[in-house]
């Protein structure tokens, strides 16, 4: 019995030496390097760095399609798991280290286990093939969540309290991975990928200006911005498109059948009115952070200060650029706004983007943009994604076309029953993250308004824990009010 024992405790140790190996997958604990970060106010994080983890077995680019994990001193088994995505622009992202300035570093100083994982995208390119063009990129994001809840036993932080995080294209993928968790539509890609056979799902998702939806995005960006000084300048055949893509946002706002905070029908005809009552929020809240809000952007204040309502919490930039004419504001509350003259502000601080704003290939001339690339085929062609801008010059979507675009919507997901017509009779539903942060400037014209307004609604209707805010002054940016993130972090924990 003794020599039993004592075999069993030799195996035991040789294979904790030797790290975990499960599905062609691995992880040592004993393969960490001892580093240290030292933080903006000068306090210093010590953790534990487990680097260049591949998260799937069939590797096509060793440069992205693996994972770095940071653990801090004192993170446990029950540690929430930060997953912070670089993806920017719809391109390639690299697994980095953690930072000081950004909240990889504020989750570690958190206690957070910090997962960074690296990506393909449309510029991927090996062997004279892009490899990374849609959904590659997501699929790459999934398998490395299935990757940490694979090795959850074997590793610290806890897989069911993964929050992922990323800004603009990178706010996109969050946004995906949080709508999509353990989507059967997905499986078979990732199975061919050789990623692991595990959960995908996570519990929360932080999305910094998502650009999203974007068989959509035309059409919204120009119901918001026709009217601008800037659109009304344009060139007659641009305003023509212009004024073609707004009226079709109409009947897709009537489509998506939201409703808002309150359980309200939201409509084309109240949507306006719904977009006034967000932006007003927004600078009530600044407001009552300190900030100096000129009435020359176009809000109306109250005649007097009306006392009695307990002050927002901000952690918001007080901070606006100097006005030409400023005006004295008066009163306590923002009690109107003139859109318009608001849009108009907007626009001045920079530069809208041409129309279409996304799928611009062959419009009028114009070349592709980086979203057409994403769609484009592995020889590094691309391709039009819209319905719209496909019909301007001349053609249909290809099925492959429409497909990818489906799988890279999380609009599409969110409380939406997949494989109806499934043969074994099963009707699932995506695993949706319950808990979503998402945060829009407030002068940010990357994309429109409504386009992350109608993700927080369509998440809220589908009963998920949603904060939403245009954030004020905030212009196409991510990872600031850290203050203020990471206290929601707690609060959901």
């Amino acid at each position: 019995m003794i020599k039993k024992i004592l075999f069993a405790t030799v195996i035991a140790l040789t294979v904790c030496a030797c790290g975990h190996n499960r599905q062609g997958l691995s992880f040592n604990p004993k393969d960490g390097r001892e580093a240290e970060l030292t933080l903006p106010d000068g306090r210093v994080v010590h953790y534990t760095a487990y680097e260049k983890l591949y998260y799937v077995r069939n590797v096509e680019d060793s440069a992205c399609q693996y994972m770095n994990i940071y653990v801090p001193e004192g993170a446990t088994k029950q540690s929430p798991i930060f997953l912070r995505t670089y993806v920017g622009g719809y391109m390639s992202a690299k697994a980095r280290l953690p930072q000081a300035g950004d909240a990889t570093g504020r989750a570690l100083l958190e206690g957070y286990v910090v997962a960074i994982p690296g990506s393909r995208g449309r510029n991927s390119v090996q062997g004279g093939t892009y490899n990374g063009r849609a959904p590659k990129g997501l699929l790459d994001l999934k398998a490395a969540v299935r990757y940490l809840h694979l090795f959850d036993k074997e590793m610290p932080g806890d897989a069911n309290r993964i929050v992922i995080d990323g800004t603009s294209a990178g706010g996109a993928m969050a946004a995906l991975v949080g709508a999509t968790g353990n989507a059967l539509v997905y499986e078979p890609m990732l199975e061919a990928m050789g990623a692991a056979k595990a959960k995908d799902d996570v519990y929360a998702a932080v999305c910094f200006c998502p650009i999203t939806d974007l068989e959509h995005a035309d059409m919204a960006y120009e119901w918001l911005y026709n009217g601008t000084v800037s659109r009304q300048q344009a060139s007659p055949e641009l305003s023509a498109v212009s004024n073609e893509l707004k009226d079709q946002f109409p009947n897709y706002i009537n489509s998506l059948n939201l409703k808002d905070w309150d359980g309200n029908p939201v409509t084309a005809d109240n949507y306006m009115d719904l977009l006034k009552r967000e932006l007003i929020r927004s600078a009530q809240r600044a407001k009552d952070a300190g900030a100096d809000i000129s009435d020359t952007l176009g809000f109306r204040f109250s005649e007097e200060n009306a006392g009695g309502r307990p002050p927002l919490n901000g952690g918001i930039s007080n901070v606006l650029p100097a006005m030409s004419t400023p005006r004295t504001q008066q009163g306590e509350y923002v009690i109107d706004m003139d859109m318009k003259r608001y849009l108009n502000y907007v626009v001045s601080t920079q530069p809208l983007k041409t129309a279409p704003a996304f799928d611009t290939k062959g419009v009028l001339g114009q070349p592709a943009s980086g979203e057409n690339e994403e769609f484009g085929d592995e020889k590094g062609g691309s391709v039009n994604f819209t319905v719209f801008s496909a019909y301007k010059n001349g053609s249909e979507l290809p099925k492959e076309v429409v497909d990818n675009v489906y799988l890279m919507n999380p609009m599409n997901f969110i409380g939406v029953v997949e494989n109806p017509n499934d043969k074994k009779g099963e009707r699932k539903v995506a695993a949706v993250a319950p808990h979503w942060y998402i945060r829009h400037g407030a002068r940010d014209r990357d994309t429109g308004f409504p386009i992350p307004l109608n993700l927080a609604l369509k998440l809220h209707n589908a009963g998920c824990d949603v904060n939403f805010l245009f954030a004020w002054n905030r212009p196409h940016s991510g990872d600031y009010a850290l203050d203020e993130l990471f206290t929601w972090i707690k609060s959901i924990m």
